[in-house]
């Protein structure tokens, strides 16, 4: 058959017998990866013996294999530009391989960083329990819900009550002007009084109970307490350096 190319245009390209270059990269990628992985698994043999731990390797590996399958298109190969890209790859496994074996270690320092950032927001534990940090005045406060609403507490080892500032109780729906302040309170600022109310729900984090008895200031407040008729539901609550754990 005669070439009718012109004498400027390039020759044809030659056709090149075996896997393409993109694909004998992409299964050598996936195996480096299948090697690691095996070196951890036998250097961290518990890792892999759950169900939730090879979902989670399972997924890991999805993702891997997804976001590297442009190399199976991959036709022509610059070797420094691929270099780079197997660099580039082998750091990304190794980041999802680390992630996946240290996952509790990270879970841990995300919520220390977020104590220190939000000092109310509680933190659950892996024993159940709940952490607060200490924040402005050296007080303790807590982002908790009542009735299905979000409400900052402050912790008052002073308090007899849980009482809400009138300013919270419109929050989840009371009017103060219809209650009734019958509870007389001797405090700081002198002679105070409340009206009695029933919350549904009252919640910290993954601490919940019903049916909870508190009082609804009649003067405004900066925040709503948490009394010791809350601590006193719980089984212990402890105090060490910045943190208040708190145990249902």
């Amino acid at each position: 058959m005669s070439d009718n190319r012109g004498p400027w245009e390039p020759p044809p390209e030659r056709r090149r017998s075996g896997f393409p270059i993109g694909v004998v990269l992409w299964l050598a990628l996936m195996a480096a990866v299948g090697i690691g992985i095996w070196l951890l698994a036998d250097r961290f043999p518990g890792r892999l013996s759950s169900d939730d731990g090879q979902v989670d390797l399972v997924r890991l590996l999805s993702i891997l294999a997804l976001i590297s399958s442009g190399l199976l298109f991959a036709r022509r190969i610059n070797f420094s530009e691929m270099a780079r890209n197997i660099a580039l790859w082998t750091g990304a496994a190794a980041v999802l391989v680390l992630i996946y074996t240290y996952q509790e270690e990270l879970l841990l320092m995300a919520g220390r960083v977020q104590t220190e950032l939000l000092p109310g927001e509680p933190v659950d534990g892996a024993d159940g329990t709940v952490s607060l940090t200490q924040g402005r005045g050296g007080h303790f406060f807590a982002t908790g819900k009542a009735n299905g609403t979000s409400l900052q507490f402050m912790i008052d080892t002073g308090a007899t009550d849980i009482v809400l500032s009138p300013a919270d109780a419109r929050r989840i729906g009371i009017d103060p002007a219809s209650l009734r302040y019958t509870r007389i309170y001797q405090t700081a600022n002198g002679t105070g009084r409340g009206a009695p109310y029933r919350l549904a729900t009252l919640s910290i984090g993954p601490i919940q109970y019903r049916d909870v008895r508190v009082s609804i200031n009649e003067a405004e407040m900066n925040n709503s307490l948490l009394g010791m008729s809350f601590l006193r539901r719980l089984s212990a609550f402890e105090i060490h350096g910045r943190k208040l754990i708190l145990r249902k």
